[in-house]
Formats: C-alpha cells, structure tokens, sequence
C-alpha cells in the first residue's frame, strides 16, 4: 500500500508543472501589457463603408461590388497621404481582377477573397486566420491560400479556397491574445459566411475550415453545421475546450504542430478566462493528428511542405 506522504511526492511534479505554467502564463500577460503591438493599433484609414447585398446576390455581383468599392478606397487612402495602403490594394486587385466576397477598407481592413471556381467546386477550403493579420499584412495570408489552391488544382481541379479575414486580429504581443473575446465575435461572423457560402457555391460542396494559430479559437466557437466536414487546427495555442468532443461540430477534427514551432512553448493553461487550455495535438484531446513536418508557426502553407501536403488532402477528404 502507498503512503500519504507517497502520495504526496507523486503529486509534487504535477503541482510543480502547474505553478510553472502559471508562472509562464503571467509573464505573458505581463509582456502583453507591457508591449501592446495590436493590429487594432494600426491608424485609422479612410475608405467607404463595405458594401451591403441582399441575401442572395451572386457571387459575379458581390464580386463587382467590391472591387468598386476598393477603387474608392485607392482613391480615398492616396487623398489621405496613406500611399502605402493605396500600394497594397493596387497589388490586391493587380489587373482588376480580385474575386472579393467581401472587402471593408476602413482600419485594419477586411477582405474575403476566393481562388478557384466556387459555382464548380465541390471541395472549398477557408482558411481561418491568426494574430497580427489585417489589410496591411493581408499578402502574407493570400500567398498561403494561392500556395494551397495550386496545390489542390494538380489533385482535384473541382476545389475552391476561400481566404477570410473577417475580423480584428489580436496582435501576438497584447491582452487581448490571451482571451476568447476576439474570437467570440468572429465566430459569428464564420458562421454568416458559411451560410453564405450556401447560397454562391456549388450546392453540397464540403467545406473545410483550415484554422491557423488564434484562427484555432475562433474555429473553436463556431457552430459549423453539416456542410462543414473537416476542422483542422495548427500552430494552435488551444481553443478553450478540454477535448475535441466540446467543439460545436460535427466535423472530422484533426490537429498538427511544425517541429520548430514556437507556439508549443506556449503554457497550456487556462485560469480565470486566460489562457486555452488542452494542446490540441495532445493525445486527450482527441484530434487526429496531421503530419507537420519540421516547419516554424508561419510555414503550414508554404509551397513542397509536408504540412500543405497534409491540409490538401484533409480538404481533399482524404487521410494525411
């Protein structure tokens, strides 16, 4: 038999691991306070108001519509001396030719663009977003979604992929990386716009949520639906759920992590709404595993990597 004092020095380890967390878990918080780099800090950028369609506008619609709008907003930005921002919608819409679901350049910005054939796709990847991402950032997200859409078009050329930033990213550096709040509204906002992927693309296409580092969170409290069939996290810091049986889905969930990612660092504790909990590419939370190769947090999509490999074929419907 195991004596108290047994049992106690079994737990210090435990008990040691956990006041270490905590520990890593204020000092990020403290640096977060300390050194607020926040998207949501970037200047205030003049643009008009995104435009606003009926239910059930097509996708040839929503798309002329919003390269008007981006038109303005060059306009708008050169006439407030914001040149550099003026540049990067000119290389957004390079030859008129951006399919934009959705486009607000006011502050941080906002954009939905699709690569590939919705009304023909029966496979539609969106992916999900991390910190730090807004207009002025926005090209290092795209060239993730064009590097996956070639990659899906040698495979299966009836594929789509959806690039959506619809939301205010947290900065990596601030409070509000920390907590669910910026994730909470988003949410709503995937939602809206798997709903409407309903209505402009091919009817009974699977959806894939490819869901990046904070995009993880934000995939974590959407409510999918059915024609969401696969949910795959990485580079996630967790998603404030204990296991994949909590997510409000009824997809395929899988998880990976790059060997050098630095985000697995990161202390897998949640206290007093701080911090995500569970590491989803541990063996309790229930995830299936993707390969992920050796890639750092800003290598999942990158061309001839073992982690876009593996995404391609989760949206492919397929084992990685």
């Amino acid at each position: 038999m195991t004596s108290r004092r047994e049992h106690r020095h079994a737990r210090r380890p435990g008990r040691l691991r956990d006041r270490l967390g905590r520990t890593a878990l204020a000092a990020l918080v403290g640096a977060a306070v300390v050194l607020p780099v926040s998207a949501a800090a970037s200047p205030n950028v003049p643009a008009p108001a995104g435009a606003v369609f009926a239910e059930h506008a097509s996708a040839a619609e929503r798309f002329a519509a919003n390269r008007a709008n981006m038109a303005e907003a060059i306009r708008m930005a050169e006439a407030a001396g914001r040149a550099g921002r003026a540049q990067r919608l000119r290389a957004l819409d390079a030859g008129g030719s951006a399919r934009l679901l959705a486009f607000d350049g006011r502050g941080t910005g906002r954009v939905v663009e699709v690569f590939g054939d919705l009304a023909g796709a029966d496979r539609i990847a969106v992916l999900v977003p991390g910190s730090d991402t807004t207009l002025d950032t926005y090209e290092r997200f795209r060239a993730g979604a064009v590097a996956l859409q070639e990659r899906l078009r040698t495979e299966h050329p009836a594929s789509a992929v959806v690039a959506w930033l619809g939301y205010d990213t947290p900065g990596t550096v601030s409070p509000a990386v920390l907590t669910a709040g910026r994730a909470d509204d988003a949410a709503r906002g995937l939602e809206a716009l798997i709903t409407q992927l309903g209505t402009v693309a091919r009817p009974g296409a699977r959806l894939t949520l490819l869901c990046h580092s904070y995009g993880s969170v934000v995939c974590a409290r959407t409510v999918t639906g059915p024609a969401v069939t696969d949910v795959a996290l990485y580079g996630s810091p967790g998603t404030g759920a204990e296991n994949a049986g909590e997510l409000p889905t009824g997809a395929r969930v899988w998880a990976g992590r790059g060997a050098t990612d630095w985000i697995a660092g990161v202390p897998h504790v949640r206290l007093g709404g701080v911090g995500f909990g569970t590491d989803p590419v541990a063996p309790e939370f229930g995830a299936r595993i993707f390969p992920a190769g050796g890639g750092g947090h800003s290598d999942y999509l990158k061309p001839g990597t073992v982690s876009l490999a593996s995404l391609a074929r989760i949206v492919l419907g397929g084992a990685p």
